[in-house]
C-alpha cells in the first residue's frame, strides 16, 4: 500500500470515527418506554448482519433468544446461526443497577458492560473478544444503540471499534414470539 492509499484510509476511518452518534438526550419519537425486563423476558428472534465501514455487508446471521427475568437479574440464551451455518451461544447475565441503568456480563467480555435506558432507548457499551470465522478472536468496542419500535419490535444499531477506530456496524431487528 503506498504512502497515499493509507493517508487517504486513515483520513476516511478518522471522518467516520467523528459521524454523529444517537443520544439518550434527544427528544423521544413516540411515549413508548423500553423496559429491557419485559421486552427480552420471554421467547426472541433476531435478525442481524456485519457491515465494515465500506459498506460490504460480509456477515448475516439469525439469533434465537431465551430471556428469563427473576426480578433482580434478567439472563439471555443467545444461540447464533450464521449464513455460513456456524454457530455460537452467548449468556448474557444482566443487572439492573438503578432505574434506567444497568451491568452486564457475558463469556468474551472485557470487564463489565453498561447500559442506560431513556424513554424507547437503550445505549450498552461493553468491549469483547468476538469470535470470527477461522478459530480466531478479535477484541472490539460496540456502542449499541437501541429503539423500541412496537411493543413486539425492537431495532439494534451497534457502532464496532478496534483500537478506537471504526471497523463497521451491526444492523439486528428483534421479534418477541
Amino acid at each position: 500500500m503506498t504512502l497515499v492509499r493509507a493517508l487517504l484510509l486513515l483520513a476516511v476511518l478518522t471522518l467516520a470515527a467523528c459521524a454523529g452518534r444517537p443520544s439518550l438526550d434527544a427528544p423521544p419519537l413516540s411515549d413508548r418506554e423500553l423496559n429491557l425486563e419485559e421486552f427480552f423476558a420471554g421467547d426472541l428472534v433476531a435478525y442481524g448482519q456485519f457491515q465494515d465501514v465500506l459498506g460490504n455487508v460480509s456477515r448475516r446471521f439469525t439469533v434465537d433468544i431465551e430471556g428469563t427475568w427473576d426480578g433482580e437479574t434478567l439472563t439471555l440464551v443467545e444461540d447464533f446461526v450464521y449464513e455460513d451455518a456456524s454457530t455460537e451461544r452467548r449468556v448474557w447475565t444482566l443487572t439492573k443497577t438503578g432505574d434506567e441503568t444497568w451491568q452486564g456480563t457475558a463469556p468474551g467480555v472485557i470487564g463489565t458492560a453498561t447500559g442506560r435506558e431513556a424513554g424507547d432507548m437503550f445505549n450498552w457499551q461493553y468491549t469483547i473478544d468476538l469470535p470470527v470465522p477461522g478459530g480466531e478472536t478479535l477484541r472490539v468496542s460496540f456502542d449499541d444503540w437501541m429503539w423500541l419500535l412496537t411493543e413486539d419490535r425492537l431495532l439494534n444499531r451497534a457502532y464496532m471499534m478496534r483500537f478506537g477506530i471504526p471497523v463497521g456496524e451491526v444492523i439486528i431487528h428483534f421479534e418477541r414470539r
